[in-house]
């Protein structure tokens, strides 16, 4: 199919596997290990096939396969060893590596054979903190050094959304257990990545409090009919591109003034807009800045 990516150069082969170009073709040369084409004005170029072989190279040698050993291995005898590598354990490379080629091939059932593998040893929480978030973090660098582009992303960030949203819903049919908090959870105007944001619904859902998600582009008038004198209202919000950074503290004293004054309310923010922010700025009564999820939660739970 014409839209699935299946030409690669070595830089491509570096950035997705981590081996760097120049042992990549020291592994070519002197054990033969790859077989690079060459288009008609004398490229060199490789296919996806060898690039899942690659991954598969990198992936035995990080197990304490030698090269040297790799290279004469037959094809059943490298299949065996793979197959003994992710049935022993789940290995976090591989798992990886097979969210990688299901991007690449725009391939969902791919994903979900290596997701459900995945699930029946391990919580949602830690799939999603110590896999998904390591492996979104690559393929941004993978878009930025133009192995990938935009409509690779969506595509894997939207089904990384669906197994949140499947996980939440289930949390959602429970009874909640605690009533002396709501959390309302929204995203500024105009800024729309809400990956971050609804992974931390599902977190606090968990907790067992009340969560409401509205979403992305928020305007900050719109909340005023949450806060009241009854029940703590805690508001959360993610800053990935929205406000500007040269914004925040306008946006944070708006939002201070008209939804937080006198009342029992908090506001608090995570994001890569904060991690940006110069932390020496006065920041108004009831607000909190976040580095992490993990960050939130560990406060949340105390």
């Amino acid at each position: 199919m014409s839209h699935i990516r299946s030409v690669f150069s070595i830089k491509d082969l570096e950035n997705f596997s981590g081996i760097k170009a120049h042992t990549i073709r020291i592994w070519e040369k002197r054990y033969e290990l790859l077989h690079p084409e060459r288009t008609d004005t004398n490229i060199r170029y490789y296919s996806l096939k060898s690039l899942k072989k690659l991954l598969n190279i990198a992936l035995l040698n990080s197990e304490g396969h030698k090269i040297s050993k790799i290279a004469k291995y037959d094809e059943a005898v490298f299949e065996e060893h793979l197959r003994e590598v992710v049935n022993n354990k789940v290995n976090k490379t591989q798992f990886i590596n097979e969210l990688k080629i299901a991007m690449l091939n725009f391939d969902v059932l791919y994903f979900e054979e290596a997701y459900l593998r995945v699930e029946k040893v391990i919580p949602f929480s830690d799939i999603f903190k110590n896999y998904f978030i390591p492996f979104l973090g690559d393929i941004g660098l993978l878009w930025q050094t133009g192995s990938i582009n935009p409509t690779h992303e969506h595509f894997i960030s939207n089904i990384i959304k669906q197994k949140i949203l499947i996980e939440t819903h289930r949390l959602q049919l429970k009874k909640i257990e605690k009533h002396d908090k709501l959390f309302v959870l929204f995203l500024p105007y105009d800024e729309i990545h809400d990956l971050g944001l609804t992974y931390l619904h599902y977190e606090v859902l968990k907790l067992g409090y009340k969560s409401i998600m509205l979403g992305p582009s928020v305007p900050i008038d719109s909340l005023k009919s949450f806060v009241n004198d009854n029940q703590e209202v805690n508001f959360i919000s993610y800053f990935t591109v929205e406000p500007p950074l040269d914004k925040i503290p306008e946006y944070l004293t708006e939002f201070e003034t008209k939804i937080l004054e006198d009342k029992n309310a908090n506001f608090y923010v995570l994001g890569k807009q904060i991690t940006n922010l110069d932390t020496s700025i006065s920041m108004p009564k009831r607000i909190k800045f976040f580095s992490s999820i993990d960050d939130i939660m560990e406060f949340l739970e105390e």
